[in-house]
């Protein structure tokens, strides 16, 4: 499986369709009890709190303290502010028979959920929640906001709980910048200015990094990964594109116009040249690693065979593909550590 396919609704899933969406999780998750599931309280915030977003606005009117996360990565936001959500959804897939679950397992986020086991409420490649489930767990609160819900799906979970759709500014789903999304989980939560923080944590950690490292300053680099036995660069707009900026490299624009609204595009051999770069980001599990490696015009593009490129494994090892592409306030952190030390 290829790391795009996983990766597919991290940044982008209405671009490319449920057909290109992986299959994500185990087939029977733990069903929580209450004390395994309940989440910890949204302690010290300031209720009620009203947060407008795409699909109008919603009332929260005490400290929530059963959420559950519709939104891929919602679950490590609602994490960082120190919320274990009782319901998630399973953004990588499972190995048969693991347990626990990889998605509560990375190493940014396994601390922070320690013991508690939270159920599956979507897969990432079904069409949307399980709404039985998510009533089953009795919520007090629904945030799906790095989500593709539409109307109809959020006047369905509004039916269960109180429920926060993604920004109001997103024209399209996933296209707000992951501040904003931290932000608006974090008001959700009656924490606004613990997110706010946070971001502010994350943003001096960048500067850190390119103050440190100014050589990046003048070097272009790029984020690849291999899907369909082709080269497919990220945008400098993605997520992965854009922490490859922030830690002081300069982007590839020409692909940005290639990729058009999408997150990422998939080179043809003539326009390798793309990649023709100072430093290229491979993320790929090994599997598509060694594929990459065989393809002659990526092994004879100068950075590879000067060794100016960071083999950084997806879901595989220290998964720091898998950090990059989150975005979240928890794997940030993570990814920008191990995206400077890669470079040697």
């Amino acid at each position: 499986m290829t790391t795009v396919r996983r990766l597919v609704v991290t940044l982008s899933a209405a671009a490319l369709g449920a057909g290109l969406l992986a299959g994500c999780g185990s087939g029977a998750a733990e069903q929580p009890s209450v004390e395994t599931g309940a989440t910890t309280a949204a302690a010290g915030g300031a209720f009620p709190v009203t947060v407008e977003h795409a699909f109008g606005s919603t009332q929260i009117d005490k400290a929530p303290q059963r959420v559950v996360s519709v939104g891929y990565t919602d679950d490590q936001a609602i994490l960082a502010l120190g919320v274990k959500p009782v319901g998630m959804v399973d953004q990588y897939p499972n190995p048969p028979g693991k347990s626990p679950d990889v998605n509560t397992q990375w190493p940014w986020v396994k601390d922070k959920w320690g013991d508690t086991r939270p159920e599956v409420i979507m897969t990432n490649g079904d069409s949307g929640p399980n709404y039985e489930k998510i009533a089953a767990l009795r919520p007090d609160l629904i945030i799906a906001v790095y989500s593709e819900i539409d109307q109809a799906a959020y006047d369905r979970l509004s039916k269960i709980a109180p429920t926060v759709g993604r920004t109001k500014a997103e024209k399209e789903p996933f296209s707000a910048p992951w501040q904003d999304n931290a932000v608006h989980i974090a008001k959700a939560l009656g924490k606004a200015d613990e997110g706010a923080q946070l971001v502010k944590d994350i943003d001096a950690k960048l500067d850190a990094a390119r103050e440190a490292h100014p050589e990046f300053a003048d070097k272009t680099a790029v984020a690849v990964s291999w899907y369909k036995d082709s080269v497919a660069p990220f945008t400098t707009t993605d997520v992965r594109g854009r922490l490859v900026s922030g830690i002081g490299f300069k982007g590839t624009p020409e692909i940005d116009k290639i990729a058009g609204s999408s997150f990422y595009t998939v080179l043809s051999p003539e326009r390798i040249d793309l990649i023709d770069v100072d430093h290229i980001f491979v993320i790929a599990d090994q599997a598509d690693q060694t594929a990459l490696k065989k393809f002659e015009l990526f092994a004879n593009l100068p950075a590879v065979k000067d060794g100016k490129v960071s083999y950084l494994l997806d879901s595989e090892g220290p998964a720091i593909g898998a950090a990059m592409s989150q975005g979240t306030l928890l794997s940030l952190p993570y990814a920008i550590d191990e995206l400077v030390k890669s470079v040697g």
